[in-house]
């Protein structure tokens, strides 16, 4: 005879009654006593955890990533110690101003979050498919995401709020032109590229840093909705990028992306010779002056058994590096280091991290203990302080990351865009000129189509503002957008 699983509580108590609840007669009050009522209830309440406050709506996979060339004279990552070598990850893609159920085929950038699960810890390089960001100081990144967000007031989008902090923020525009592009609205996830956007650094054998930017270029090819194809999409299915990824894994049409990198030395980068700021995030490493080195290639095969496990409670944050992959100077990711770990802390509680999603495969040893959903042991009856003399825990020095180079003995609230940081315009001209003509128009249409929701009192004043951004950009760009508008354009009251 088969045997059949038993219904339980979560303790595990076997129960029968799951469809009524106890009362006082066929009519009479509910009792107290009816501990079943309660959890079910209870658990039911708790379902929705926090969404994230940007990156709500995403998807993601598992796969794996393999080394084809040989880069161990930058680093001495583990993952990377050898030709062949095969590490296991998790990708999660996301758009970033929706809420949990909007559309995934809005206008905005996309997030690329990996997690390698390594020998020597997890590794999370959280970035986007864009290589810049819209701002270069953290202090700025919340005022930022409050105005791609729902307006205080009306509780809806609002163009206006997102082109007034744009034109008083020409660090944006590098940014805003790639958003305004077809490649604001991606067909999908799998064909768009993924970078770690930030500068990071490598350390190899003798602990030499050498700073490096992170590609990842679809194999898929570069894919990307119209505007109007976008909105179309939007409002036949709101969930086609996630429909898109699992369903071709389903099918063993597993994605690839090949991994490359760009190298700078720590004695050029600390030197300020060259032209623009290494560690500027709104600012890409021309690859004339630093051509892209192949890596290896990164592949999604199983899609997860239960998003919400799986996905939902994937916590990424750029603090968790390891041995042989380092930081840098970017301010961006400076104030990342400490907000991600923070966001994960108030929305999946402090041990987040033993969430088995989270969790490395590999040894963990700490004295953290306590606290909401601690699921590991907590540390059974070891000591819960360092140093002590009952355990065998050690330092290995070998882990010792080298001096960071200072290029100031001067600490204080520097002009983020001083003189020789305020160059807002050439990338953003160079990325305009080389768009095919299509490109270009698709690119001018955008602007003009989302530029034409600015209203209230201040409209004229935002255009101006953002028009003279664009010309300095490009004559063509600014004129395009401008007639567009339908603004007679007075080049004195622009300047």
């Amino acid at each position: 005879m088969k045997s059949h699983k038993k219904l339980t509580t979560a303790s595990g108590r076997p129960y029968v009654e799951n469809e009524n609840s106890q009362s006082v007669g066929v009519r009479g009050p509910l009792l107290l006593q009816d501990y079943i009522l309660h959890e079910k209830m209870a658990h039911f309440n708790r379902e929705r955890i926090p969404e994230r406050v940007v990156h709500a709506k995403g998807s993601g996979a598992f796969g794996t990533f393999t080394v084809t060339h040989d880069v161990t004279k930058y680093t001495k990552a583990k993952m990377f110690s050898e030709i062949g070598k095969e590490t296991k990850m998790l990708l999660r893609f996301s758009t970033v101003g929706g809420e949990k159920g909007s559309a995934d085929t809005e206008r905005d950038p996309r997030g690329f979050a990996i997690k390698f699960y390594t020998e020597d810890g997890n590794w999370d390089l959280v970035g986007n498919n864009t290589p810049v960001f819209f701002v270069k100081d953290a202090k700025k990144f919340g005022d930022f995401i409050h105005t791609q967000k729902r307006d205080p007031h009306t509780n809806m989008k609002s163009p206006t709020m997102m082109w007034d902090f744009w034109s008083l923020n020409p660090e944006s525009l590098h940014q805003v032109l790639i958003l305004m592009s077809d490649r604001g609205t991606p067909y999908g996830y799998r064909h768009m590229n993924g970078y770690g956007s930030h500068t990071y650094s490598m350390l190899d054998e003798a602990n030499q840093r050498t700073y490096v930017k992170f590609h990842f270029k679809t194999a898929q090819g570069i894919k990307n909705f119209t505007n109007e194809e976008a909105a179309q999409m939007k409002a036949k299915d709101m969930d086609f990028s996630q429909r898109d990824l699992m369903e071709n894994i389903d099918a063993g049409n597993f994605p690839q992306w090949n991994l490359k990198i760009q190298v700078m030395t720590e004695e050029y980068a600390n030197s300020q010779d060259y032209y623009l700021n290494p560690f500027d995030v709104t600012k890409v490493w021309p690859h004339a002056d630093y051509p892209l080195i192949d890596v290896g290639v990164l592949e999604l095969n199983q899609n997860p058994h239960n998003y919400f496990q799986d996905i939902e409670q994937a916590a990424f944050a750029p603090a968790h590096i390891v041995d042989g992959i380092g930081y840098s100077p970017d301010k961006m990711l400076q104030g990342r280091l400490l907000s991600y770990p923070d966001a994960h802390r108030y929305r999946l509680g402090t041990n987040y991290e033993q969430i088995p999603v989270n969790r490395c495969p590999f040894s963990t040893n700490n004295y953290e203990r306590d606290g909401q959903m601690r699921m590991d042991g907590n540390g059974g009856g070891n000591p819960n302080y360092f140093p002590n003399s009952f355990d065998d825990m050690q330092i290995d020095q070998a882990y010792k990351e080298p001096p960071l180079e200072v290029n100031s003995h001067f600490a204080d609230w520097y002009d983020r865009n001083c003189e020789g940081e305020n160059d807002h315009f050439s990338q953003p001209g160079n990325l305009f000129k080389i768009m095919t003509p299509e490109q270009q128009q698709n690119t001018i249409h955008n602007i003009v189509t989302h530029m034409s929701g600015i209203e209230g009192p201040k409209k004229n004043q935002i255009i101006n503002r953002q028009l003279s951004h664009f010309y300095r950009v490009d004559g063509r760009l600014g004129a395009s957008i401008a007639d567009g508008l339908g603004v007679d354009v007075d080049m004195e009251k622009l300047e």
